[in-house]
């Protein structure tokens, strides 16, 4: 664990994130990160949230109109 201090930029506040931590998370300048409450606190990650609650819901449509795509495809 590492303590992390807030610092102004600009007229916001951040928080700069050390190297080891955007090269883990593949993160570099401009990515998009997320933040989620959890019962522990706060989570930060690349990946959105309700990603695979979207996934799903394709999978599920695509299985529905399975006939439908196959007659398009041709």
């Amino acid at each position: 664990m590492s303590a992390l201090k807030l610092t102004q930029i600009g007229n916001s506040v951040g928080v700069i994130l050390p190297k080891e931590v955007l090269a883990r998370l593949k993160l570099a300048k401009g990515d998009t990160v997320y933040l989620t409450e959890n019962p522990n606190g706060v989570t930060l990650t690349p990946y959105q949230p309700n990603f695979d609650e979207q996934v799903e819901a394709g999978r599920e449509f695509m299985r529905e109109y399975r006939d439908t795509f196959r007659a398009l495809a041709k």
